[in-house]
C-alpha cells in the first residue's frame, strides 16, 4: 500500500507538473520531457530530506546540523536544477533560448515549485506518522484496560453477568450465540458476536478457532490439531495454527 500511495503521489505531481509548465506553451509534449528530466531532482530532494535529514536530525533535536545540511541539501537541488535547465536547453530548445518552455528557465520558480513540493510531502508523512501514533496508543490503551479489568460483562437472560475472567474455559461461538464455559457455574450463553468478546479479553485469552476462544491458563496440553481444556478437545483451525502454536510455545 505504501509504493502504491507514494507512486500515485509522484503520478499525480507529474501531472500537474506538466500542466503547469505547459499551460502557457503550444503543447504539452516538450514540457512533459522537461518534467521527466527534473522530477529525478524533485524526487531524490524529496526523499533525502523527510527520509534521511528530518528523522536522523530534526527528530532527534540536532537541530544544527538539521539547518547546516539543510542548507547544503538546497544548494546542491538548485545546482541539480539548473544543469536540468542546461540539458533542456541543449536538447529540448537546440540551443534557441526562444524555444524554452517559458517557465523551465526561470530558476527562482523552480525552486518554489521544488521545495513547496519538499515541504507538502513531509506534510503528509507528518500527518500519517501522527495518526498512526495516535492509532498506537489508544490500541496500547485498549490493551492496558483489558489487562486490568478481570470481569467479562455479558448479557444473558434478561440480566447482566459480571463472569471473572480467570473463571472461564473457553468461549463457543453457536451461530448468533456465545457460550461461555466456566469452572464455576453452568455455561452462560449470551447473544453476542465472538469477535466483540475477543477485544474485552486479555491476552490470556487466545482465539484458535472462527468458533472458540480459550483461557490459555487452563490448557492442560496441545499439539498442532487440537488443544486439551479439561476432558474437552477443542479444534486448532488452519487459519488460526500458526499463531496459536506460536504463542502457545512461546508461553510454555
Amino acid at each position: 500500500m505504501k509504493i502504491l500511495d507514494n507512486t500515485l503521489f509522484w503520478v499525480v505531481t507529474a501531472v500537474l507538473l506538466t500542466l503547469t509548465f505547459g499551460s502557457s506553451y503550444d503543447n504539452y509534449i516538450e514540457p512533459f520531457l522537461f518534467v521527466s528530466m527534473l522530477l529525478p531532482v524533485i524526487i531524490g530532494t524529496v526523499y533525502f530530506f523527510n527520509y534521511y535529514l528530518v528523522p536522523r536530525y530534526l527528530f532527534e533535536k540536532r537541530t544544527f546540523k538539521f539547518a547546516l545540511y539543510s542548507c547544503y541539501l538546497s544548494i546542491v537541488s538548485l545546482y541539480l536544477e539548473m544543469a536540468v535547465v542546461f540539458v533542456a536547453f541543449i536538447l529540448l530548445a537546440s540551443y534557441r533560448y526562444d524555444h524554452m518552455v517559458p517557465l523551465a528557465a526561470d530558476i527562482p520558480f523552480l525552486a518554489v515549485v521544488l521545495y513547496s513540493i519538499v515541504f507538502l510531502y513531509g506534510f503528509t508523512m507528518l500527518a500519517k506518522r501522527s495518526f498512526a501514533n495516535q492509532k498506537r496508543i489508544q490500541d496500547l490503551e485498549k490493551g492496558k484496560n483489558r489487562q486490568t479489568n478481570t470481569f467479562l460483562l455479558v448479557r444473558a437472560e434478561r440480566r447482566v453477568h459480571r463472569i471473572l475472567q480467570q473463571d472461564i474455559d473457553y468461549l463457543e461461538s453457536l451461530g448468533d450465540y456465545v457460550r461461555i464455559h466456566t469452572s464455576t457455574s453452568t455455561p452462560i450463553t449470551t447473544k453476542e458476536k465472538i469477535s466483540k468478546l475477543e477485544t474485552s479479553l486479555p491476552n490470556s485469552f487466545l482465539r484458535i478457532h472462527r468458533s472458540y476462544i480459550v483461557n490459555t491458563h487452563k490448557i492442560l496440553s496441545f499439539n498442532k490439531e487440537q488443544i486439551q481444556v479439561k476432558e474437552i478437545s477443542l479444534p486448532i483451525s488452519r487459519t488460526y495454527k500458526k499463531k496459536v502454536i506460536d504463542a502457545l510455545n512461546r508461553n510454555a
